[in-house]
């Protein structure tokens, strides 16, 4: 089973950048799946999710910017990312739960993507 993230690079502000988690090995549709980003010197944080049963939960600072979709054909999760700012950067993680909620805590999500660098700069 594995999670490949990919679609981050460098955007300036105001830009957009659609990211793509794809999995392997695994019905996607059997998870809910989250997006995390860790900038640099700080933790990992939850940003939003996509439920099994459809439903999706943004954290505030992304709320109303970004979307997050899923292809459950195609085993793929995106998170299309608009209005960027710099403290949107960071490296953004996929994740994998079999909990049908939206859970900040990582502990509840058992397969990760590698993660994918995004650099918001002018």
């Amino acid at each position: 089973f594995q999670l490949q993230a990919s679609g981050g690079g460098l955007v300036q502000p105001g830009g957009s950048l659609r990211l793509s988690c794809q999995a392997s090995g695994l019905a996607l549709d059997s998870y809910s799946v989250a997006w995390f980003r860790q900038a640099p010197g700080k933790k990992r944080d939850w940003i939003v999710c996509s439920r099994k049963n459809g439903e999706k939960d943004y954290r505030n600072p992304v709320r109303g910017r970004f979307a997050v979709s899923r292809d459950n054909a195609k085993s793929t999760v995106y998170l299309q990312m608009s209005a960027l700012k710099a403290e949107d950067t960071a490296v953004y993680f996929c994740a994998t739960s079999t909990i049908d909620l939206c859970v900040v805590e990582e502990d509840y999500y058992n397969h990760w993507g590698q993660g994918t660098q995004v650099t918001v700069s002018s």
